[in-house]
């Protein structure tokens, strides 16, 4: 896992600077930037939150996206910098969902995807992703939910320790420990399964 996730950071790490030049011209009104940003952190940040909402991460996404569109005039930095914003923004909304869901009984969902068309991309190759993806975010939601936040934030969205930090609110040098610790215990878990 620690080669992928060296390749996971270092790809998002020049996508930073793609991503940087994006947010500026989107700042700008630039639409098809502000496109190129949300495709270069949407699907790290859709991982993250599903990790912790479950299979509501599409609509906390979505009120995460219209927070992040009104207020992105006010952001000031870098890639790096609207990658760690953005994911601070998508875990405050996955909160506030999770606060909900406490205080009101869950209806049971019309099956919307039993509605749409299919898309233009391989059915079977979409089917084998979404299927790796979940079978990834059930192992990582059986870790200690401090663990689990981590190993999705380093991992899966791709975020250095610090800007890590900055969105869980603790010091970049305890979330790289829990990211560690975290993935050493899936290591453990794997290599049990494997057995």
């Amino acid at each position: 896992m620690g080669r992928g996730g060296d390749q996971r950071r270092g790809r998002n790490r020049s996508d930073d600077a793609e991503l940087g030049a994006a947010v500026a011209r989107a700042q700008e009104g630039d639409e098809r930037a502000f496109a190129v940003a949300y495709r270069l952190v949407h699907p790290g940040l859709l991982a993250y939150v599903r990790g912790l909402v479950g299979a509501d991460a599409e609509d906390v996404m979505s009120e995460a996206w219209l927070e992040i569109a009104r207020d992105l005039a006010r952001f000031r930095g870098d890639g790096a910098g609207f990658r760690g914003w953005s994911a601070t923004i998508a875990r405050h909304r996955a909160m506030d969902h999770l606060r909900r869901q406490r205080r009101r009984p869950r209806g049971v969902p019309l099956d919307q995807e039993a509605l749409e068309l299919p898309g233009g991309q391989d059915t079977a190759e979409a089917a084998l992703e979404a299927l790796a993806t979940s079978w990834v975010l059930e192992v990582i939601a059986t870790l200690p939910r401090e663990q689990a936040e981590a190993v999705l934030l380093r991992v899966v969205a791709g975020l250095d320790g610090a800007a890590a930090g900055r969105v869980l609110g603790k010091r970049p040098g305890s979330v790289r420990t829990a990211a560690h610790r975290g993935l050493r215990r899936l290591a453990v878990r794997l290599t049990e399964e494997d057995s």
